[in-house]
């Protein structure tokens, strides 16, 4: 039904079956950190070289200062504390709906006719749209911001879970119903194991969804958040501050990003699982 839009997990898993994890080497290492010194030194050397307006381009040098005084002396933490909040909530509900409903959807047929449609409408509506109406609906603290994380996260992880309780082997739904299992054992035996690998390709889609959802909520009106901090810098052409607020994010989303991987690989520990692969 999905297959063109799912994120793929891998097929012919099987449970029991066990994959070597992908070892990070040195030189991979190496190869990040060559690129990192490569790209900022030419960077700040292009900067200081030609003169360019820290307005329009701060070099650096200068970023790595202001996401130093932020942490330590300004309001980062604060802010990054709020923004964590709402990606975390947005992300657990949408995974708790995602999961339930996508169930469903796989499971009872007359949701699927019912409902999917629907789901995959609501999907091309652009979230960036609806982020001011939630605004105006539920204020400016952090429901709204919630909201929009678990909008712009939901697809991914219902999309992913139909597709891998679709993709079960049906040798093996055959086998345990010959054994007398009825629809509720099959599918906690033999279809939810399965599908494992793909709905953590969707959660791993989402996690950093969420984050983006948050701070895209936050643009729209917000008390606190590194969404807020980022507007409060550009309305005092502070961009130096705007790229250090814009650094802290992608570690952020990052470190989330490596959580999930090693949360994968403690549940789904029969399949391979790269920490530099990504669902997004």
């Amino acid at each position: 039904m999905s297959a063109n839009i799912a994120v793929r997990a891998g097929r012919g898993t099987a449970a029991g079956r066990r994959s070597t994890p992908r070892r990070i080497v040195p030189a991979d290492w190496l190869a990040v950190i060559a690129t990192f010194v490569l790209v900022v030194g030419a960077w700040e050397a292009i900067v200081r070289i030609w003169d360019v307006s820290e307005i329009v381009l701060p070099p650096p040098s200068m970023i790595a200062q202001s996401l130093y005084d932020g942490l330590v002396h300004g309001t980062f933490l604060a802010n990054l504390r709020y923004t964590l909040t709402e990606t975390v909530l947005g992300f657990l509900i949408a995974a708790v709906l995602g999961i339930g409903l996508g169930a469903l959807v796989s499971e009872v047929r007359w949701i699927r006719r019912a409902i999917y449609p629907y789901i995959v409408a609501f999907q091309t509506v652009p979230k960036i749209a609806l982020a001011p109406l939630l605004v105006i609906w539920f204020g400016f603290g952090m429901t709204s911001k919630v909201i929009v994380a678990v909008t712009v996260a939901f697809f991914p992880i219902i999309v992913n879970t139909i597709e891998g309780l679709q993709n079960t082997e049906q040798q093996r739904v055959d086998m345990i119903r010959a054994m007398g299992a009825g629809r509720v054992e099959t599918f906690r035996r033999v279809k939810l194991p399965s599908a494992l690998p793909y709905i953590f390709a969707g959660l791993d889609a989402a996690i950093v969804l969420s984050l983006l959802g948050a701070v895209v909520g936050e643009f729209m009106g917000a008390r606190a958040g590194l969404g807020n901090q980022i507007l409060t810098f550009n309305a005092v052409l502070d961009i130096s501050g705007s790229f250090a607020v814009l650094v802290l994010l992608s570690l952020i989303g990052y470190l989330l990003h490596l959580i999930l991987v090693l949360v994968q690989r403690r549940v789904v520990f029969w399949t391979k699982v790269s920490s530099t692969s990504s669902g997004v």
